[in-house]
C-alpha cells in the first residue's frame, strides 16, 4: 500500500492565531482531500528551543501586557540589521533543537504558520529541504522573519504584505495574495435567526459580540460597564476566551439587558453569524473572520508592533473604526444602534473584504506543492496579480 504523504505544520503558542490558522487550514484539507494527506502540529519553541526560549508561549503573554516594552522589542528586531543580529546571536543556541526537529518529524511537506522558525529550519535543511509553504499569519504590519527567500510559496493576506515582500527582496513569482486561513464554519453561514436559536440567543434585539482574544486582552470590563451604564438599547454577547477570572467577573455582574457571557468557543462562526456588530482586539484571525461574516468593526484594543497596522487598513477600508475609550466607543455603538443605515454600510464595506475561501485555496496549493493538485488550477484572489508582477519585474 502506498505511503500518503504526512505535512509537519509548524508553528507556536505565541498569541492563539498561528494554532488558530494551522487548523483552518487542515479543514480545509479534509474537506478537499479527505483521506488523501495527513499532517502533525510542531511546536518549535516548546518542544525544540532551548530555555528560555522554550517558554516563549507563556512568556510572550506576559510581555504583551506591557505594550511599549513589546513594540520596542518588535520594532528592534524588525530592522534588517537587527533582524539578521538577532538570528545570527540565536543560531548556536537552536541548532541542535533544529537538527533534532528534522530528525524526528520526516515529512514530505512543511507549513510554517509562525514567522521565527523560517530561518532556522531552513538554514538547518540546507539546499535539501521538503517543500516549503509559508503561510503570513499577520495582516498589515508583517515582520521580516516571514519572508525568507528559500521558502517555495509564501502565502500572503493582502496586497499591503505583498509589497512588504517585494521590497524585502522576495521574488513576487513566489508570493499569492490569499488571505488569512479561515475556519469551515464561515463558508457556509447560517441566517442570523437560525443562528441565534442555536445558541440560545434573543431573536429580536441588536445583538453586540464582545471579543478580548484568546487570552482576555482589552480594556473588556470597562467598556461592558459603559455599554450598560449607558443603557445601550443592545443584548450583549461576550466572549472572554482563556480568561477565566474575567468570565467568573462578568458572569457576576448585574446587566440591564440580555447579556450572555462566554469562555473560550470552537463556534465562533455561529457567534458571529448571530450578531450585528463586533467589538473586538485588532487580531488578524478575527478582523479576518468579521471581515467574511460582514459585521461592522469596533476596535478597541490592540498590541502595538504587529497589530498597528491592522487598525489602519480597518478604518481606511470605512470597516469600522478605531476607539480604545470606552465612553467614546459607546457614543459610536450607540449611533450605530439607532441608525441602521449607517451600520449597514459599514457592514457592507467589512463582507466586500471578506475571503471565505482562503483555506481552501491553501490547501489546494499544498496538494500542488505535493503533485496531487494541479496548480494551474488554483484560483488565487488576487485579480490583478500578473500586471503587479510584470509592473515589479520592470
Amino acid at each position: 500500500m502506498n505511503k500518503i504523504p504526512h505535512i509537519l505544520f509548524l508553528f507556536s503558542d505565541t498569541g492563539g492565531g498561528h494554532r488558530a490558522a494551522a487548523v483552518a487550514i487542515q479543514e480545509a484539507l479534509q474537506a478537499e482531500f479527505p483521506g488523501l494527506v495527513d499532517w502533525e502540529m510542531v511546536d518549535f519553541f516548546k518542544d525544540y528551543s532551548p530555555p528560555p526560549l522554550n517558554r516563549a508561549g507563556p512568556d510572550y503573554s506576559k510581555l504583551v501586557q506591557f505594550p511599549d516594552f513589546w513594540e520596542l522589542i518588535f520594532e528592534a528586531s524588525n530592522m534588517r540589521a537587527t533582524a539578521r543580529l538577532w538570528q545570527s546571536l540565536a543560531w548556536p543556541l537552536v541548532k541542535s533543537g533544529m537538527d533534532r526537529l528534522i530528525e524526528e518529524h520526516p515529512c514530505d511537506l512543511i507549513i510554517s504558520v509562525h514567522p521565527i522558525i523560517n530561518t532556522p529550519i531552513l538554514r538547518a535543511f540546507g539546499e535539501n529541504h521538503p517543500p516549503y509553504l509559508t503561510v503570513v499569519t499577520d495582516m498589515i504590519s508583517t515582520h521580516e522573519y516571514w519572508y525568507n527567500k528559500d521558502s517555495d510559496i509564501i502565502i500572503v493576506p493582502t496586497e499591503e504584505a505583498f509589497e512588504r515582500g517585494v521590497k524585502l527582496g522576495i521574488d513576487p513569482n513566489k508570493m499569492h495574495v490569499v488571505g488569512l486561513p479561515i475556519k469551515e464554519g464561515y463558508r457556509n453561514p447560517v441566517p442570523k435567526k437560525e443562528a441565534r436559536k442555536r445558541l440560545g440567543l434573543p431573536l429580536d434585539i441588536p445583538l453586540v459580540l464582545m471579543v478580548s482574544g484568546g487570552e482576555g486582552m482589552g480594556p473588556m470590563e470597562e467598556t461592558v460597564a459603559a455599554i450598560d451604564k449607558a443603557k445601550v438599547p443592545t443584548g450583549l454577547v461576550i466572549i472572554t476566551g482563556n480568561n477565566t477570572a474575567l468570565k467568573e467577573r462578568l458572569e457576576a455582574r448585574q446587566y440591564k439587558y440580555p447579556a450572555t457571557v462566554i469562555g473560550f468557543t470552537t463556534d465562533m462562526p455561529t457567534y458571529m453569524q448571530a450578531c450585528d456588530v463586533i467589538i473586538t482586539k485588532a487580531g488578524p484571525g478575527t478582523i479576518s473572520e468579521a471581515f467574511v461574516a460582514g459585521l461592522p468593526i469596533i476596535l478597541y484594543s490592540k498590541i502595538p508592533g504587529q497589530e498597528n497596522g491592522n487598525v489602519d487598513y480597518v478604518v481606511k477600508h470605512h470597516a469600522g473604526v478605531w476607539e480604545p475609550d470606552p465612553k467614546k466607543m459607546v457614543v459610536i455603538l450607540t449611533e450605530w444602534i439607532s441608525k441602521p443605515e449607517e451600520m449597514r454600510r459599514f457592514a457592507e464595506a467589512s463582507r466586500s473584504l471578506g475571503r471565505a475561501d482562503s483555506s481552501r485555496i491553501i490547501a489546494r496549493t499544498a496538494m500542488g506543492m505535493l503533485g496531487m493538485y494541479d496548480p494551474g488550477s488554483i484560483a488565487y484572489y488576487d485579480k490583478r496579480e500578473s500586471k503587479q508582477r510584470s509592473l515589479h519585474q520592470g
